[in-house]
């Protein structure tokens, strides 16, 4: 089978939530195709496998091949975060945000760092801006567990 329909047959098992089959399609490629669908294909498959670690150096190239798409910071920091460091995920969201400033779930997760942090000040205007930029995520803020400490502090979400 050519790597196109492979490529094909993967990204139609993930559209239809059968990650297990869509790995299995990604592993009869050639591990030269290093092309980037296929490298964001292997980077959706693992992130909804949870292999933080084997996503974190796919997610980092794929923000140094297309710095201009803010979903590969994103994924990437999130695969920081979950297996080395917060701080580090939040270092990788900080040069995100120099590509993206008005990228609203780069300002909502910096928000959720800063209040694990201790920063509640920081993290209420994180959200706060992340919630003017796409009102969505008001109701993030009011579910995310990693604002529970800033609501415990009072904090409400501004009405959209």
């Amino acid at each position: 089978m050519h790597d196109r329909w492979r490529i094909s047959h993967a990204q139609g098992y993930l559209a239809l939530g059968m990650v297990d089959e869509a790995a299995a399609e990604l592993a009869q490629l050639p591990k030269t195709n290093d092309s980037t669908p296929v490298l964001a294909l292997r980077g959706l498959v693992l992130q909804e496998q949870r292999q933080w670690p084997l996503l974190l150096p796919i997610a980092a190239e794929l923000a140094r091949r297309d710095p201009a798409e803010a979903g590969w910071w994103v994924m990437w920091a999130y695969a920081a975060r979950r297996s080395e460091t917060l701080a580090h995920a939040e270092a990788i969201l900080r040069d995100a945000e120099l590509h993206h400033p008005a990228d609203p779930t780069i300002q909502f997760n910096l928000g959720c760092y800063a209040c694990q942090r201790g920063d509640q000040h920081e993290a209420a205007r994180r959200v706060n801006q992340a919630i003017a930029l796409d009102a969505t995520f008001r109701q993030q803020a009011l579910e995310d567990d990693d604002l529970a400490p800033l609501r415990a502090s009072g904090y409400r979400p501004p009405a959209t």
